[in-house]
């Protein structure tokens, strides 16, 4: 949607140095020498200089010399001083449109250039995740809040084992560089004791020890661990003041199972309160489980309210699980016009109810 809105902006502002000079020239012609709207002309290569690249800026200015040339005769302006001053308006602003258009363009290449590198630490920080694992079928999303960013302060990843999957959401305060590297710290220490530790506490408290050394200044991250056991039927979560997961039952019913007492999110352990506490619910075939970031639910509409991610469970229960996460990503692009306020990670974990089904 987003997308689409720049592609249109880029297009009109590509054929607007045209049309204002076909609005110049016919307004011209028909209120006649009198009126002056011949030094006009100029703002064809002026609006050129915004998107164009310097050579359609000077295919711009040469045209709209001609244009001034062609209505100074029109006008019998061509040789008196009205008609020496729209050229030398055209000429000018047509240099400044070139040299502007060189100047965007090198910064457009140095733009790219830094997005090629983000991507490349995306990759590192935001691995792709195993997309099954038995019964069970993944699916990502990722929406940073800045237009130019590819990563942020939201984290995600996925551990598969043979009998359970493990999985973690997290948000970090702050943005920026700080954030980034916090979110790795994190990662880092799940990826490894993902496949360690014995039990959901045990990682939490790992988690909890690696941050605490890494984090200064009340800085902290919130975060939902959940592991997947299939041939149990359960999942066990243990919320660092995370937002609750959602769950889509088989028969289309949602529910966001709550800790009896949240936990201080990781890196606050130090001042005290009592450590998570793991807590599970059933999961079954024909289940789905969404583990978000409050970029999702705290998304707003042009009124001011927040996503109604409670009322959209029926988005995740049609296609595959990638492009069922997709639609809902899509939907909370439209409710908030494409305005972004935060970074918005999903994970989706869709247990299919048999092969027979046909369903993925």
């Amino acid at each position: 949607m987003a997308e689409g809105r720049e592609q249109r902006t880029y297009t009109v502002l590509v054929l607007l140095p045209v049309l204002v000079m076909a609005v110049v020239a016919g307004v011209d012609m028909l209120a006649g020498p009198e009126v002056g709207f011949l030094p006009l002309v100029s703002l064809g290569p002026a609006f050129a200089g915004l998107v164009g690249t310097w050579r359609r800026t000077l295919v711009v200015g040469a045209l709209a010399m001609l244009l001034c040339v062609g209505l100074g005769i029109y006008d019998d302006l061509l040789l008196t001083r009205r008609g020496y001053t729209a050229l030398a308006s055209v000429a000018g602003v047509t240099v400044a449109g070139v040299v502007a258009a060189i100047m965007r363009g090198r910064r457009e290449e140095e733009l790219a250039s830094v997005r090629s590198i983000a991507e490349v630490a995306q990759r590192v920080l935001l691995r792709p995740v195993p997309r099954s694992a038995g019964p069970l079928r993944v699916a990502v999303s990722y929406t940073s809040a800045v237009a130019e960013a590819r990563i942020g302060g939201d984290l995600y990843e996925v551990a598969a084992s043979a009998d359970r999957i493990r999985l973690i959401v997290g948000d970090v305060q702050g943005k920026g560089l700080a954030a980034v590297e916090t979110a790795s710290v994190v990662l880092g220490t799940f990826r490894e004791a993902a496949y360690e530790e014995p039990d959901l506490t045990q990682l939490g408290a790992r988690l909890e020890r690696s941050v605490g050394r890494e984090l200064e200044d009340e800085k902290f991250v919130t975060a939902i661990i959940a592991e997947v056991r299939p041939k149990e039927r359960t999942v066990v979560f243990l919320n660092h003041g995370h937002p609750p997961p959602m769950l889509v039952r088989r028969g289309g019913v949602v529910d966001f199972p709550r800790p009896a007492s949240y936990a201080l999110p990781l890196g606050l352990a130090a001042h005290g309160g009592e450590p998570p506490a793991a807590f599970s619910t059933e999961f079954a075939p024909g289940d789905q489980l969404l583990l978000y970031t409050d970029g999702v639910t705290e998304a707003r509409n042009g009124e001011g309210d927040f996503y109604p991610l409670k009322d959209k469970g029926g988005l995740l229960r049609t296609g595959d699980a990638q492009a069922a996460l997709d639609t809902l990503r899509e939907d909370v692009d439209r409710y908030t016009g494409g305005v972004q306020d935060d970074d918005a990670a999903m994970l989706l974990v869709r247990y299919r109810p048999g092969r027979g089904t046909g369903r993925d």
